[in-house]
């Protein structure tokens, strides 16, 4: 799991909360599977509604934009995006992600990452808590408005009790270039000592062999 911090400024929150106010919300569960609508206790923006088009397009282009995502995740493939709603008492309990979803064209995608961002100020309400499950047992998340938490879509986790105010967030899935963790984690060391080498014939065989692992491994 990695937070990615300011994928959004201050004033893009406030800009997205309010286009959120004006929305049109209908209940959570409409899209959960099976097996999550019974642990699923929240509303959702329309995805229909011209106002939150727009915004998925500014969350979907600032998060595209952030270092992180293009070295780590290398997106090819975008859910359509979904903006939730918790008031008091309300949850999602433990689950687990679909392992393939829509794109907005309705086209099967494979989902590789899932991502929470955050557009609440954590004073403005209590509990929430984005909990993922890992081997080192359960982490909890609750960044700042503008903040997003990205985690492999196969990893259980919850969204803890909301007990006061309102919390916002975004939530999206995504399709890697890159099958497989082990190879995307290796092209993400590389990105990074490349990012650390002036121009040299050192950093020219680093460009040349992440140009060539993203051949031998990428995916349309």
């Amino acid at each position: 799991m990695i937070v990615l911090t300011d994928v959004l400024g201050p004033q893009q929150a406030i800009e997205a909360r309010k286009t959120l106010e004006a929305a049109p919300f209908r209940d959570g569960r409409a899209t959960a599977g099976a097996a999550a609508e019974a642990v699923k206790t929240n509303t959702q923006a329309r995805g229909d509604d011209p106002g939150v088009v727009a915004l998925a397009r500014r969350v979907r282009l600032a998060l595209e934009a952030h270092p992180t995502m293009r070295a780590l995740v290398r997106p090819t493939r975008w859910s359509t995006l979904i903006f939730s709603r918790y008031g008091p008492g309300q949850q999602y309990g433990l689950h687990v992600d679909n392992a393939g979803m829509h794109d907005a064209c309705g086209a099967p995608l494979r989902t590789d990452f899932s991502f929470t961002l955050f557009l609440s100020d954590p004073e403005a309400y209590a509990g929430g808590e984005l909990v993922v499950q890992d081997l080192s047992g359960e982490r909890t998340f609750r960044p700042a408005a503008g903040g997003a938490v990205l985690y492999p879509t196969g990893a259980l986790h919850r969204v803890a009790p909301v007990t006061r105010g309102e919390r916002l967030a975004c939530v999206g899935w995504v399709q890697s270039q890159i099958r497989r963790a082990d190879q995307r984690e290796l092209l993400y060391d590389l990105e990074r000592a490349r990012a650390d080498l002036p121009p040299s014939d050192a950093s020219l065989l680093l460009d040349k062999s992440i140009g060539g692992l993203l051949r031998m491994w990428g995916e349309d």
